[in-house]
């Protein structure tokens, strides 16, 4: 079966991955004492970070470093893309081929289940509650634009020079006026200080407000703003340099398909696997399956590389790769004291037996 995968950028401040909502189901007389559920197939989720910067020069920057001492002031207007951190998720999703109905005897006592809302298996009679996802709330952390020119920190001297030589020499004496006013407060040389602390706190924030509007005229602004990218991977083979998605300095991620951006690779390969049966083998193994029916994950390494270089390296589980394996239904006719399990949704693995 082919390896499907989607793309999908998020712009807000809004969780990749929102808490799992669970639902509980209680085995009575009305639905014969059954509870259908899935089993679920392994989906890799790739979140990836990017930052676009944005470069605006300003007015003076070639006096930077004349009146400033400043070296690297912004020289010109651009736009361009960084990639950040890549993370990855294992979640599980229904599989269709895989449901079941769990039957308990009607005296068992008060036999239960929670599942997801989609219907997998989180809990057999015990109480369950979600844990938080692993990238529950990333969010993007952001800036505004700040305007390059302000009016409102412009001089008179400054607004009456001529030049653009001769504003920027009024806007560099205006700065040093500034920051001399601030020391002066800070060490009490003023004529005139802030009355108490707060009024003193405001000063001193106004003069800096206006030394930075006044400082970005000569070394421009520089604004980043980061959103987050969700790739969605459901392997069924091993892959090899699988091309995610492709990042352009220019545009940011685009499609895999589009030669405009740099291939970022997946390379996944199976570190325990089940083994293969045939035909008549996996008729046997199905007629086996009793009672709760569980799945037994596989194990694979993963590496995401571009332009040779790793980007992020690590392990999952992956339910392909895996086998499915049953409880028998005996443990859970105990009237006095119930068995309890509890299951690892996104694998459909046990996860504890408590009895």
């Amino acid at each position: 079966m082919k390896n499907l995968i989607t793309i999908a950028c998020l712009l807000f401040s809004i969780p990749l991955m929102a808490q799992t909502k669970v639902v509980k189901k209680n085995a009575v007389k009305a639905n014969n004492f059954g509870i259908t559920y899935s089993l679920p197939k392994t989906q890799l989720i790739v979140d990836a970070e990017v930052t676009k910067v944005t470069c605006k020069a300003g007015p003076y920057y070639k006096y930077a470093e004349k009146y400033l001492g400043v070296k690297d002031a912004i020289t010109e207007d651009k736009v361009y893309y960084e990639l950040g951190k890549l993370s990855l998720v294992n979640k599980g999703i229904p599989d269709p081929d895989n449901t079941y109905i769990v039957e308990f005897k009607s005296g068992t006592v008060a036999p239960y289940a929670y599942l997801t809302e989609d219907g997998l298996l989180c809990s057999i009679n015990a109480e369950y509650t979600p844990e938080e996802s692993e990238l529950e709330t990333i969010k993007k952390n952001g800036q505004g634009p700040v305007k390059v020119t302000d009016a409102s920190v412009f001089s008179e001297e400054l607004l009456m020079a001529g030049s653009t030589a001769r504003q920027a020499e009024a806007a560099a004496r205006q700065i040093y006026r500034i920051r001399e006013s601030r020391l002066n407060i800070l060490t009490g040389d003023a004529d005139n200080l802030p009355p108490d602390g707060e009024a003193m706190k405001l000063v001193i924030q106004q003069l800096e407000e206006q030394e930075k509007a006044l400082t970005n005229l000569f070394t421009g602004i520089l604004t980043k703003e980061t959103s987050h990218y969700e790739v969605s991977i459901t392997p069924y083979d091993n892959l090899e340099k699988e091309v995610l998605f492709r990042f352009s300095n220019l545009m940011g991620i685009v499609d895999a398909d589009d030669l405009g951006g740099v291939p970022v690779y997946m390379n996944l390969k199976a570190t325990e696997r089940a083994p293969v049966l045939d035909p008549k083998e996996a008729e046997k193994k199905e007629k086996s399956l009793k009672g709760i029916v569980y799945n037994v994950p596989g194990k694979a390494s993963i590496e995401i590389s571009m332009n040779k270089k790793t980007l992020y390296k690590g392990d999952a589980q992956i339910t392909q790769f895996g086998s499915r394996e049953g409880l028998a239904p005996v443990m859970f006719e105990d009237k006095k004291a119930p068995v309890k399990v509890y299951f690892y949704p996104e694998t459909g693995a046990i996860k504890q037996i408590i009895q």
